[in-house]
């Protein structure tokens, strides 16, 4: 369980208690989320998505991050907050189950805890809200990249090679060669078509958008 309100955490843990889960570990920020979700591998993680140390998007970050190393993770972001940048990556990636659910619409402890054991046993769950907001922004398939994703493209667009822009970023050029893919996946530039010829492509449609 992560979120950086204490209180908060502290009183979702003692909701899960009481129908007879066992909280294996309480985090408030998300380096320490990522350590124990793949420590313990546990048979749900759910998040806030607003933590230390950017509180912005920390907690949906960590997740995907989870997502990346332990695909069957079953992640739950219980948040007042639609972060649409890393949400898509998240509920696109691995093969657990994935909810999204906001705190302020969760009508009472019995749904959520009927939402726990949906996730937990490999299911969707997603709040009605997230689904709208979700599906608004993919009608500009720009809009689906995330902060990331969308500072590789512009880097491409100035005519940088990835071993360039791993170097502007401080990353290896591994990484790079994942936000590139993911970049062609999102604007559905085909892989049939050289490498080349998509990085023109989708430096062509950073331009226009």
């Amino acid at each position: 369980m992560a979120d950086d309100s204490a209180l908060l955490r502290e009183g979702v843990q003692l909701i899960l208690s009481d129908a007879g889960h066992q909280v294996v570990a309480g985090v408030g920020d998300g380096t320490a989320l990522v350590e124990a979700a793949l420590r313990e591998r546990p048979d749900l993680v759910i998040t806030d998505v607003r933590m230390p140390p950017s509180g912005a998007d920390e907690g949906l970050r960590a997740a995907v991050q989870i997502r990346e190393e332990w695909p069957a993770a079953p992640i739950l972001v219980l948040s007042q907050y639609v972060v649409e940048a890393y949400a898509d990556e998240l509920l696109a990636a691995g093969t657990g189950g994935i909810g999204y659910l906001l705190k302020d619409r969760v009508g009472d402890i019995d749904e959520f805890l009927a939402a726990v054991d949906s996730v937990a046993g490999g299911g969707t769950v997603l709040d009605p809200q997230v689904i709208g907001q979700l599906m608004t922004r993919r009608r500009d398939p720009l809009q689906s990249l995330t902060p990331r994703e969308r500072e590789v493209l512009s880097l491409m667009a100035q005519g940088m090679s990835n071993a360039a822009i791993a170097q502007r970023l401080v990353v290896t050029s591994g990484a790079v060669e994942k936000h590139t893919q993911r970049i062609f996946a999102k604007l559905n530039l085909s892989p049939d078509d050289t490498a080349g010829h998509r990085r023109v492509l989708a430096v062509l449609a950073f331009l226009r958008g």
